[in-house]
C-alpha cells in the first residue's frame, strides 16, 4: 500500500482538529521551536502537519484554528511527498 493510498491512517494517532474557513480536517501539531538570533527570541513558530487536500490553498495571513486555539499562517510548504503541508503558524 503506497503511502497516497490512505492518509488518513497517518492523522489518526496524534491528530487534533482544525478548521479553517468551510474546511474542518485533522492533522498533527508540533509545538513550539523557538527561533533565536544572539540572545533573543525573535519569534515561536507551531507547525502544524496535514493533508495537502486539506489546507493546501491557505496562504500567509490566513486564520485557522488548531485544537480549539487561533493561530495566523506565517507560510504553508508543500511536503516532501506533495501529498502533505507543513503550515508554520503564529498563535493570535
Amino acid at each position: 500500500m503506497a503511502l497516497s493510498d490512505d492518509l488518513d491512517a497517518f492523522f489518526s494517532d496524534f491528530a487534533v482538529s482544525a478548521t479553517s474557513g468551510g474546511t474542518t480536517a485533522n492533522g498533527i501539531l508540533d509545538q513550539p521551536t523557538s527561533v533565536v538570533a544572539g540572545d533573543q527570541v525573535i519569534f515561536v513558530d507551531y507547525v502544524f502537519h496535514c493533508k495537502n487536500s486539506d489546507f493546501g490553498t491557505l496562504v500567509t495571513g490566513d486564520s485557522i484554528t488548531v485544537d480549539s486555539v487561533a493561530y495566523t499562517v506565517r507560510t504553508n510548504e508543500a511536503g516532501i511527498d506533495n501529498l502533505t503541508r507543513e503550515i508554520s503558524l503564529q498563535k493570535t
